[in-house]
């Protein structure tokens, strides 16, 4: 799901306006270089943009480079962040990932197995710090549990800390 496509036509501060149409552009380059190097890649690219992004500090564009480069894929990768032409794709994978989990969410959103073998989405889990280890495969097996319990919908309580990059 894409927080900028989420919020389009949202009456949002300008400044979070700002910051979703700058949003593309890392999107963009993920599913480009998931059309030439496939779905593996994925995974990677998210990952080495969003640590520079959130605990690196950095712009999304300076990310974006960097993460191509880090992952040595090729530097014309980088262009397609400031071109509409992934824009349909990626309205149609929020499009999927909207229709398993409703509008009323924000990022991150997944999908696990539920009742009978049907995807169950959910936004979350937002935590910090996230878990590592044993904790980690606790608070799965807890995400399989309640998705296995048909009409759960949701937990939540106020965020008493910032994110914790470790």
């Amino acid at each position: 799901m894409s927080l900028a496509v989420l919020n389009e036509g949202n009456d949002v501060p300008d400044t979070y306006r700002e910051l979703m149409l700058k949003a593309w552009g890392p999107v963009r380059t993920i599913i480009a270089a998931q059309r030439d190097h496939g779905d593996e890649v994925v995974g990677q690219l998210y990952t080495e943009i969003g640590t520079r992004i959130h605990p690196g500090g950095k712009d999304y564009e300076t990310s974006v480079a960097e993460a191509v480069a880090a992952l040595g894929l090729p530097e014309a990768l980088v262009a397609a962040g400031s071109s509409a032409e992934f824009d349909a794709e990626l309205r149609a994978s929020h499009a999927a990932g909207i229709g398993l989990v409703g509008q009323d969410v924000g990022t991150p959103v997944i999908a696990v197995p539920g009742p009978e073998g049907e995807r169950v989405a959910f936004f979350g889990p937002v935590m910090s710090p996230a878990p590592k280890g044993e904790e980690a495969g606790r608070l799965w097996d807890g995400t399989l549990l309640v998705a296995s319990i048909p009409g759960f919908f949701e937990l939540k309580r106020t965020r008493t800390v910032d994110p914790i990059f470790d």
